[in-house]
């Protein structure tokens, strides 16, 4: 259906996918390397639990007597279980490969199932595993700490669906704004030559507005989640302090001892401090899983009527074979209702025959039910009641696939593929040889004007076909039907829309195809079915005539003359015009095949400005985010100040529970109680405070961002709208490409600008306080302890720009596999009638293996660096113990300093980890906020929106062509017009004629000024068109194309 996926998104209802749907498309090999993933986190999960139980007993053996003999052992044991953590992390990149990617809401799928969903999992495992070590040391004190667990996750779930109903939220209302980008940059010439730019500007803006307040909601919701995860994990170690208070008090009794203590209370530490972290992960993988709703229903979607559209997919045919010839088609008392107009009857007990070999017609007014009829044949639909029978057969027993390719269909409105002419024509039959391409052509009449091409049947023909005239794109059509010798052809109206040479041409071509197959044809002009075998006139859905022409012309009052004759009076009428009109063969689009195309292997250089503008870097490229989001500096500094606020609490939290932990080994039961308690009640008290800086820090950045995202959408539709048309010839620009870059790139904006730019703040915070805190404790432990934070710190620049760099690499297959998706979803009917589906995907596939190849080669640079960092960590921190070990023995350190700083790193680190995890998606992030700054940053050749320029006060209407030399910008080296001179008076009316492709539409496309002529001048009342204001010049013109455009709009709205 002739439905994008917006439709689809905007109907669809607040849900989302179970975690195992999101990979409910992946195959074998896709198994295989997420188990070999799993499996790696398991082990790597394994290892850190076993290093946090290490670290308790060797935290718990400070305390003790026995420091010389048990901390030498268990150094070793840590060193060695951490080193295992080398070969892990490689594995946690290895399924962050996309799997299929259907415009943006793909992205979000391959986000949240890729990279970000294995490091939740890794943390869930080492959750899970610490949990279940904790339980091995001591059950009882676990399960005490475990009490809040089945609130937590009773909570998780309320905030998960809230969550989740927010997101839809924001994609349904986004859908609104991209279906208008969509249908204004596929129409764009019209919206330019009716100036309606500004228009355009405001009713996208205006769909915006609720874009904004639902995104701005969804993350205070998830402000609030994140903020009942830290109050949990605060509210745990209340619980756990004051139970294990008590546990020591019966330590005579063996039920517990302070190594067990630290163990339980230490591996719970690593537990909840990576939960409170997985925040932004979380919010991506909530948004994947929403994200895949609206496209598994568009995946599932069934025709209105139940019509099991996979048989296309089936490459054997089961069911029974049509003939290829002698075929008999009958309607037998149809009745069809659309699903959509249950109150309006299309169809009403239809019932006429179209014989094998013959020509059938059917006539009538508009609404009576024509084109329903060849919708029901192809089996788009499936009639009310009544049957539909080929051979005596009911059109059900016939394999749908077969069925369509048995089938030729012409429209009234041809469409045709961005892609060459070979190619639009191999859609009919996707084994054809070059030689049956031709046949088909010469069949067509096609193939002369296909030849004259400088490219010939190479020749890319634009979106929508626009570098074709009516009648060649008709022709190329007709030759797509005719390729795979259909047995049935069917015309809607094929030749309503032609002058009378195009109309000449197409109708002689459809004579020769008409012979030796049943043909039933829809015609508005009576004129081109005169010779038919029948005729049927229908009305209100039923046949009210049938015969030959003659048969029906000899029935006075019969409601076919009547037709006649009305034409007959509409000719006479404007006969006087079709004088002047000549042979306007091509109005109104850009048809000049032979200057304004490309062969189908042509490559666009790049700008020139736009490779000035790759100069930027890193620094500029933030700089420049950070001065767009100056309006919102308010929100920006509180959310700033909530997130450092945040890193201090988890810093003061590292210091209360070693300090906690502290008071264990050296306190009296009384008094121990006492400062116990006092902690206790501490951290709860931080808990609540930390929920609402979380809260504020969330809001605050939900707010910046979603007004930032608004502010960089509209300036990229308003900076589209601004380019020239030359720029929107290219096929990377195409309206798939454009509509994606407003949707994902800009989201990327959002996701930087929000919930990741907090933690990153939260990050530095904690590293700069945890530092200066180390300092003051002990300058020698914080260095040891910090060391990797050296070769993090590349580690993460370098995964930064080897993403950018692979989003640049791919940029160009992911526009042209938006631009497939995007042109088989709003033709989805020709798509069908071909039976082109598997092509298609064939084509998106192509685009798509190619990212896949990229990623799948470049992803261990990702994660190599990160496994190194592991292991240097790991052996670092185990030097960190036995430098401490011997500045303690030595009475140099109290154990307080060690525990202190010791706890001052395990929690810097963690923090440090989650933003090294998120910088593949910053680099993602980067490359997108560049390419928003290149297009922000490029100065149109044609300003459509500027206001520079002078008006003519009284205009006369002299118009002067001056030795005029034109090329496309696309084909520099083919001269369209060469010392084109013409001279058009005031109130004049002037018929420009001549073979396709001399310079008729060039001269019309000059004059609305969408392009600017190379040499020469274009004159309005003897001023060069350039001084003037573009704005003033299209004011003063009406142009009216071979296709008119009309948009989803009133027909007030269309005709203002």
């Amino acid at each position: 259906m002739e439905i994008s996926i917006m439709t689809q998104i905007q109907n669809t209802k607040n849900d989302m996918v179970n975690v195992i749907d999101l990979f409910r498309f992946a195959d074998r090999i896709d198994y295989i390397l997420m188990f070999i993933g799993i499996c790696f986190l398991l082990i790597m999960a394994a290892g850190v639990a076993i290093t946090q139980v290490t670290f308790g007993q060797l935290i718990g053996l400070f305390a003790e007597v026995k420091l010389r003999e048990n901390c030498h052992r268990h150094r070793q044991t840590f060193s060695i279980y951490n080193s295992s953590n080398y070969v892990c992390p490689p594995g946690i990149n290895i399924n962050s490969i996309s799997y299929v990617e259907l415009q943006a809401n793909i992205r979000k799928i391959d986000s949240g199932a890729g990279y970000e969903f294995l490091f939740v999992v890794g943390v869930i495992f080492c959750i899970v595993l610490d949990i279940v070590a904790s339980f091995i040391v001591n059950w009882k004190l676990a399960l005490v700490m475990l009490c809040i667990l089945p609130i937590i996750m009773m909570t998780s779930m309320i905030f998960s669906k809230i969550i989740s109903n927010e997101e839809m939220n924001v994609l349904n209302s986004y859908s609104k704004a991209g279906q208008i980008a969509e249908e204004v940059f596929s129409s764009l010439r019209t919206v330019l030559s009716l100036n309606g730019s500004k228009f355009e500007q405001n009713r996208y803006e205006n769909e915006l507005h609720s874009t904004t307040r639902n995104s701005i909601r969804q993350g205070a919701v998830f402000g609030l989640f994140a903020g009942w995860l830290s109050f949990s994990t605060y509210l745990i170690y209340s619980i756990g302090f004051i139970f294990g208070s008590i546990f020591i008090f019966y330590r005579n009794n063996e039920e517990a001892d302070l190594v067990e203590i630290t163990i339980v209370l230490c591996v719970f530490a690593q537990s909840m401090t990576l939960f409170s972290f997985i925040g932004p992960f979380l919010q991506t993988v909530s948004e994947a899983r929403s994200a895949a709703v609206p496209i598994y229903r568009l995946i599932e979607a069934e025709n209105d009527m139940g019509i099991n559209e996979t048989e296309i997919w089936n490459e054997s045919v089961t069911s029974k074979k049509l003939i290829n010839t002698n075929i008999d088609i009958k309607f037998d008392n149809v009745n069809f209702i659309y699903s959509s107009r249950k109150d309006i009857s299309v169809l009403n007990n239809l019932s006429f025959i179209a014989r094998a070999g013959q020509t059938t017609a059917i006539v009538g007014p508009s609404g009576c039910g024509k084109s329903t009829c060849l919708s029901l044949l192809l089996r788009y639909y499936e009639p009310s009641s009544g049957r539909i029978l080929i051979n005596g057969q009911s059109i059900k027993g016939y394999d749908l696939k077969q069925l369509r390719q048995t089938i030729g269909v012409v429209n009234q409105e041809p469409i045709l593929f961005s892609t060459s002419i070979v190619e639009n024509i191999r859609f009919g039959k996707e084994n054809a040889t070059m030689a049956e391409i031709e046949e088909a052509a010469r069949q067509a009449n096609a193939h002369t004007f296909i030849m004259q091409l400088p490219n010939k049947y190479e020749t890319l023909v634009g979106e929508r076909g626009v570098q074709l005239s009516g009648g060649e794109k008709q022709r190329i059509a007709l030759a797509r039907a005719l390729i795979k010798q259909p047995a049935i052809l069917l015309l809607d109206e094929a030749t309503s829309a032609l002058d009378n040479i195009n109309e000449k041409l197409v109708q002689e071509a459809l004579d020769r195809a008409y012979q030796g197959r049943t043909t039933i044809v829809i015609a508005h002009r009576l004129s081109t079915i005169q010779n038919a075998d029948h005729i049927y006139v229908l009305d209100n859905g039923s046949v009210i005539e049938e015969g030959t022409h003659e048969i029906l012309m000899a029935k006075e009052g019969s409601k076919y003359q009547e037709m006649i004759k009305n034409q007959q009076v509409e000719k006479l009428d404007n006969s006087e015009d079709d004088l002047y009109r000549g042979t306007k063969v091509e109005e109104g689009v850009n048809r000049e095949i032979n200057r304004n195309s490309f062969p189908s292997n042509y490559k666009q250089p790049l700008d020139t400005d736009k490779e000035e503008q790759n100069l930027l870097n890193e620094r500029s490229i933030i700089m420049r985010l950070l001065s767009m989001n100056r309006p919102e500096l308010f929100y920006l500094v509180i959310g700033s100040i909530a997130s450092i606020l945040n890193g201090i609490a988890v810093l003061f939290f590292a210091f209360l529970v070693a300090r906690t932990i502290y008071q264990f080994a050296i306190c009296e039961y009384l008094e121990r109680r006492h400062r116990i308690l006092t902690a206790s009640f501490i951290l709860a008290s931080m808990g609540l405070l930390v929920w609402i800086f979380r809260f504020v820090q969330y809001t605050a950045f939900a707010i910046s961002g979603s007004k930032l995202t608004h502010r960089v959408r509209s300036t990229a539709f308003r900076c589209f709208l601004r380019q020239e048309v030359a720029y929107f010839d290219r096929p990377e620009n195409s309206t798939g490409a454009i509509c994606g870059r407003l949707f994902a790139d800009a989201s990327a904006v959002q996701q930087m600008s929000g919930t990741r730019l907090g933690l990153i703040f939260e990050t530095v915070a904690l590293i700069f306080f945890g530092l200066l805190s180390g300092m003051l404790l002990s300058w020698q432990l914080t260095l040891i302890a910090l060391s990797p934070l050296l070769l993090l710190i590349p580690a993460m620049y370098m995964s930064v720009r080897v993403e950018m760099w692979l989003n640049r690499l791919c940029d160009h297959a992911r526009g042209q596999a938006n631009m497939i998706a995007v042109e088989a979803i709003h033709n989805m009917r020709t798509v069908k009638h071909l039976s082109a589906e598997r092509i298609i995907l064939n084509k998106y596939s192509e685009h798509m293996t190619a990212i896949i190849t990229l990623y799948r080669k470049y992803s261990i640079i990702f994660t190599i660096p990160y496994g190194l960092l592991w292991v240097i960590d790991s052996i670092t921190t185990a030097f960190l113990y036995l430098y401490a070990l011997i500045r303690f023995e030595r009475n140099q350190f109290t154990f307080n300093d060690i525990i202190v700083i010791i706890a001052f790193v395990v929690f810097v680190m963690q923090a440090v980890r989650s933003v090294e995890s998120m910088s593949k998606q910053i680099g993602t992030s980067l490359s997108s906020i560049k390419t928003l700054l290149d297009l922000f940053d490029r100065t149109p050749t044609i300003d459509n929106t500027s206001i520079e320029g002078a008006t003519l006060v009284h205009f006369g209407g002299q118009i002067e062509f001056n030795q005029v030399k034109f090329s496309y910008p696309t084909r520099p080296t083919i001269t369209v017009l060469n010392q084109f001179q013409l001279k058009i008076e005031p109130g004049q009316r002037l018929a420009i004629v001549g073979a396709s492709g001399s310079g008729k539409s060039t001269v019309t496309h000059l004059l609305e000024r969408f392009y600017d002529v190379e040499s020469g001048q274009l004159l309005f009342d003897g001023i060069d068109i350039r001084q003037l204001n573009i704005l003033w010049i299209r004011s003063q013109l009406g142009l009216v194309g071979q296709e008119p455009v009309l948009f989803n709009l009133t027909i007030a709205e269309n005709i203002a």
